[in-house]
């Protein structure tokens, strides 16, 4: 199987070179550019044409967003490159930026994942196969501002719907949500269906539409 080629964007000297050595530890991966700012970032895109860029959320000049700066100027010049953010925080305002658009080949993990290379290893294949990949402490963030809302579209739904509804923003298709609640297939098509509804959000069979719908329906009710 041909190695998946990747930018890697990480400002720091010994972070980058960390990353670099988990990636080398995977044969399938090959490392064809490292960069330290967004300028790089964007200039070894173009040059290389990787599969996959691997960038830290914030990077020189501003060290704010650069990593979602450079998915989005992705986005229309490369919409081909999948791109996988790194943060040291849970930031759920800046995963619902990087979805803007469309989750197709977009992820978000945390640093602090990435200790076990599997981890890493996972969102890398996912996101470059074209799906999507968002840490679970980030839905788990947004999940839990449920408890909070008070009137809302969120609160029409029933424990079992929130339980799936959290799953299908993990990115799980219908057959792993039964695998992973021991319940059927038709079950699940049917909790989607009614979730969909109650959140007033057309129901769409793409996983990938799915992603983007349950996280922007959730961010939109936690504030």
């Amino acid at each position: 199987m041909e190695a998946i080629r990747i930018v890697l964007a990480e400002d720091s000297l010994l972070v980058r070179e960390g990353l670099r050595a988990l990636l080398a530890d995977d044969a399938g991966h090959d490392v064809v550019a490292l960069c330290g700012d967004l300028e790089e970032l964007l200039a070894a895109a173009q040059r290389h044409q990787p599969q996959l860029v691997v960038t830290d959320i914030r990077m020189p000049p501003t060290r704010t967003d650069e990593g979602i700066r450079a998915a989005q100027a992705l986005r229309r010049s490369h919409p081909d490159i999948g791109v996988l953010v790194l943060s040291q925080f849970v930031e759920s305002s800046y995963a619902l930026a990087l979805l803007e658009g469309g989750s197709r080949s977009r992820g978000y993990i945390l640093k602090d994942r990435i200790t076990e290379p599997q981890h890493l290893w996972t969102a890398v294949r996912t996101v470059a196969s074209g799906g999507s990949y968002i840490d679970d402490a980030v839905v788990d963030a947004l999940v839990s501002g449920r408890r909070d809302l008070g009137a809302s579209l969120l609160d029409r739904l029933s424990f079992r719907e929130a339980e799936i509804l959290a799953e299908v923003a993990r990115g799980r298709s219908n057959a792993a949500i039964a695998a992973h609640l021991s319940i059927s297939t038709r079950a699940v098509e049917k909790h989607v269906s009614s979730i969909f509804t109650k959140l007033e959000l057309p129901e769409d069979a793409g996983t990938h539409r799915r992603v983007k719908a349950a996280l922007l329906a959730l961010r939109h009710d936690t504030g």
